[in-house]
């Protein structure tokens, strides 16, 4: 696969967030929040909301864009972000585990760092 710049990133990442947002749905007791700062290059989908009593406030999905690689901070999804990203035709070598030590990282298909 050949390395995307930072705007095919942005996009891809961007249909991704509102694929989960919209699998996701609505739910009466929460909010889905998309977050994006493009300028910075931070992306979040946040849940926001409360479940009988008990407040729900996270984050679902954080990705930032470092160095032209996308970094997945935070993957709280069953199939994963980045097999999402690279069903889009992002480079797993474009593609950090942020939130797997490094140590785990490298014996992943993803870039390391």
């Amino acid at each position: 696969m050949d390395t995307l710049n930072k705007t095919n990133l942005k996009q891809a990442i961007i249909k991704v967030l509102e694929d989960y947002v919209e699998f996701l749905g609505n739910d009466p007791e929460s909010d889905l929040q998309l977050i994006i700062d493009e300028n910075k290059d931070h992306y979040l989908l946040m849940e926001i909301g409360w479940h009988k009593n008990q407040r729900i406030y996270g984050s679902l999905i954080h990705i930032d864009i470092i160095n032209e690689k996308i970094w997945l901070q935070q993957d709280g999804t069953e199939e994963g972000v980045a097999n999402e990203l690279v069903k889009l035709g992002i480079s797993p070598q474009q593609i950090v585990l942020a939130f797997k030590t490094l140590e785990r990282r490298k014996i992943t298909d993803f870039a390391v760092s």
